[in-house]
């Protein structure tokens, strides 16, 4: 038969790691900004391409 005296230990929370909602970052974009930004690097990528040599002055 079981034991009566067995000794519990406390739950803790079954190995879960818990993160909190109240954190702020100091950083924080509109989505708009975010695709302005983007549409820039895209724009000076599509430019350094097309111009890039010339620019640097190799060709």
């Amino acid at each position: 038969m079981a034991r009566d005296n067995k000794v519990q230990m406390p739950s803790s929370g079954g190995g879960l790691t818990r993160y909190f909602d109240d954190y702020k970052s100091k950083i924080e974009l509109k989505p708009g900004h975010v695709i302005i930004m983007i549409v820039v690097v895209i724009v000076i990528e599509i430019l350094l391409h097309l111009q890039g040599m010339s620019l640097l002055g190799l060709k």
